[in-house]
């Protein structure tokens, strides 16, 4: 399984736990609301990108839900995580 449909797979779990739309998840991850779209309609993306998209889910996991089996989940504390999921878990909590 490629490393996109991972973050597919994360983002949609984590869309139905916490009850907000993919382009609000998309501007939260990457400033832009199209991108989660883009990516899962075949587009491309930056390792880096996937990288802090992952670790942002994971510091921002609703709880309650289930991360999806097969897919890795990257250890709390990375530092790409860290730089401003204080503030965007605030604009996504129920």
């Amino acid at each position: 399984m490629s490393l996109t449909s991972h973050l597919i797979q994360v983002e949609e779990a984590f869309r139905r736990g916490r009850k907000i739309s993919r382009a609000r998840l998309s501007s939260l991850l990457f400033n832009d609301g199209k991108r989660l779209g883009v990516i899962a309609g075949g587009g491309d993306l930056q390792t880096r990108n996937y990288e802090r998209a992952m670790c942002w889910l994971s510091a921002n996991w609703p709880e309650g839900a289930e991360w999806p089996e097969g897919v890795a989940r990257p250890v709390a504390g990375a530092p790409d995580e860290q730089a401003g999921s204080a503030q965007a878990a605030q604009e996504v909590a129920p």
